[in-house]
């Protein structure tokens, strides 16, 4: 497989399009910000009219979107797999629902298309190393096809099932446990800052002790400043962690500790800091607790 289509050229999308064009593959743009078409072109890719053009004889289409709605509008509205040949392959890698993933396979296969389900994990650090972790779902053969394309994006690749829904269900687990880990570090620094403990110190002891977390680490540290570079925003969270309570109710799996962290993220953007970095829903348990 040598060409690929690629929507959605954002904060991941453009480096992942960039590590595959430094592995050789032909790569043709679609994204409605023609800035993002510029700097792929720049880096060596094509822009293409639109999603129908990008996917006219590629091999492999790969929606790196927002969400589901847009998937479905590269996909149908604008064309891309009806362009797409017969026998290619729809890789869907943004965080989705899995139910909904589960649905646009259907319609997908029911065109002579293929179909892998493979959200990844790992932020915009992993898209620009091309180490992010990959969840695919999908039949064997098509896994095996698509192995050297994911080579060129990341370095923990997994084939999870057979059937499309089941890498969005591991990438919701891992989303549930990120963002309810976030919040209770959020929890925790605030308990400590309403009684004065000095945070930086706190985060020491914390960092070195079992009540460490990867997110600890990563997140502890920004939360402590008043406006941290954005590695993921607030708005990333309050919709993975709807998308985790819509699949425990699909699955009717009582989640009520995901259901409090995803209130705490969603009053935070409620507030108008929906961009800010996630690290920051500790102001909405600071606001709780008086501190600010």
């Amino acid at each position: 497989m040598t060409t690929i289509a690629f929507a959605g050229l954002g904060a991941m999308g453009m480096p992942m399009a960039r590590n595959l064009l430094a592995r050789g593959y032909r790569v043709r743009g679609i994204d409605i910000n023609p800035g993002a078409l510029d700097a792929l072109s720049a880096a060596g890719g094509e822009r293409t009219p639109g999603a129908a053009a990008a996917a006219h004889g590629a091999d492999v289409l790969i929606l790196m979107v927002i969400n589901a709605a847009q998937a479905e509008q590269v996909l149908f509205a604008d064309g891309a797999l009806q362009a797409l040949p017969e026998g290619g392959i729809v890789c869907l890698m943004a965080t989705c629902p899995p139910g909904v993933v589960a649905s646009l396979a259907e319609r997908v296969t029911a065109t002579g298309r293929r179909f892998i389900d493979a959200p990844v994990s790992g932020g915009t650090a992993g898209a620009s190393a091309g180490s992010l972790t990959i969840m695919a779902a999908c039949e064997r053969t098509s896994f095996d096809a698509v192995q050297p394309v994911f080579a060129a994006i990341g370095q923990r690749i997994f084939h999870v099932g057979e059937k499309p829904g089941q890498g969005a269900t591991v990438k919701t687990v891992n989303q549930l446990l990120c963002g309810v880990h976030i919040a209770v570090v959020a929890e925790a620094f605030s308990l400590a800052a309403k009684v004065g403990v000095n945070l930086n110190v706190l985060l020491e002891i914390m960092a070195g002790s079992a009540a460490s977390s990867w997110m600890l680490k990563d997140r502890g540290p920004r939360m402590l400043q008043a406006e941290p570079d954005v590695s993921s925003a607030v708005d990333i969270f309050v919709k993975d962690m709807g998308i985790v309570l819509e699949a425990g109710r699909e699955a009717k799996a009582a989640l009520p500790i995901a259901a409090v962290a995803h209130q705490m993220f969603l009053a935070t953007s409620g507030r108008g800091e929906g961009r800010a970095d996630d690290s920051q829903v500790i102001r909405s348990y600071h606001r709780l607790n008086g501190l600010t």
